[in-house]
């Protein structure tokens, strides 16, 4: 389960954005600038979660038992907590 709050964070002169687990009150800077980054906003899901994927289409599923959305690295549907069915895997063809 990760404690830690992932972050979206952008290079302010660039405009080059990151995903990074970041602590309150530290100072992040970009590798190639050294320019301070700036926080975009929070990754959902919140921490702290059971899954490490950030909310995007290509992350989620739908739980067969509620149609709730969940995160593909689950079992349990964070809802209402019934075990998912397995993901399908890659099409035949």
């Amino acid at each position: 389960m990760s404690t830690k709050q992932r972050y979206r964070m952008r290079t302010p002169s660039t405009g080059r954005e990151i995903f990074l687990e970041a602590e309150p009150g530290k100072i992040y800077r970009d590798r190639e600038t050294g320019e301070e980054l700036e926080v975009v906003g929070k990754v959902v899901p919140l921490a702290p979660s059971a899954s490490t994927l950030p909310w995007a289409v290509e992350n989620l599923r739908f739980c067969n038992w509620c149609d709730s959305l969940a995160q593909r690295d689950l079992n349990d549907c964070p809802t209402c907590g019934r075990r998912m069915e397995p993901l399908a895997g890659p099409a035949a063809g």
